[in-house]
């Protein structure tokens, strides 16, 4: 089975646009792979088959906060900013997981663009939630408490009731820094509500944590 039969976004494009496709191959991208750092120019657009993406910016002062996340059937607002505008990445993509991609050649980007409806239809639409997603995310940063954030990603991105993340990967994913995140899960520790190994917290008491979660005082 091709590659382009996989992602629904794909499989329903013209004959001519699939087998334009087709021709490249896809590649695999072990766990920490860098796949772009800021001030490179943009080479193509990347379309994730299987694991995912972090896309992270990095602060003066060293610290991270994960922009978003690219998982199958989602796009990279960065690599469609710089094919479409000519911005070289101001972040850094690095793979989350062990990662199967493909990256569609600027050229043949812009082809498809200009001549297959339902491609531009795919990248305008995830272009349009990328956006409002991180809308969301400068709401959380400058609005809610740190406590609430830390509680919200440890339920959304612990598998089963382990997170396997390190304080500073998670100071990442909440926009802190990783001292007020190791502060915090000690807090939460001694409470009874987490209990945090080396490189992995595991969620005790998931009900406190929806509550912290959900507080907005």
């Amino acid at each position: 089975m091709s590659w382009t039969e996989i992602p629904p976004q794909i499989a329903a494009l013209s004959p001519e646009g699939r087998a334009a496709l087709a021709q490249l191959s896809p590649f695999e991208a072990p766990r920490g792979t860098v796949l772009f750092r800021p001030g490179e120019a943009v080479r193509g657009f990347v379309i994730v088959l299987a694991g995912r993406v972090d896309v992270c910016l990095t602060g003066p002062t060293g610290r991270d906060i994960l922009l978003y996340a690219v998982e199958p059937g989602q796009s990279c607002v960065q690599s469609t900013l710089g094919l479409l505008g000519g911005e070289d990445y101001s972040g850094e993509a690095v793979t989350r997981g062990d990662s199967r991609l493909v990256l569609i050649p600027r050229a043949l980007f812009l082809r498809l663009m200009a001549e297959e409806a339902g491609f531009r239809e795919f990248v305008f639409s995830a272009f349009a939630q990328r956006m409002q997603s991180m809308m969301h995310l400068l709401e959380k940063v400058a609005f809610q408490r740190v406590e609430c954030r830390l509680a919200e990603a440890l339920l959304a991105q612990a598998e089963g009731d382990i997170l396997h993340a390190t304080h500073a990967e998670i100071a990442t994913m909440i926009g802190s820094a990783r001292e007020v995140v190791s502060r915090r899960l000690d807090a939460l520790a001694r409470r009874g509500i987490v209990a945090l190994d080396r490189g992995a917290v595991r969620l005790l008491d998931r009900d406190t944590l929806r509550a912290i979660a959900a507080a907005t005082g």
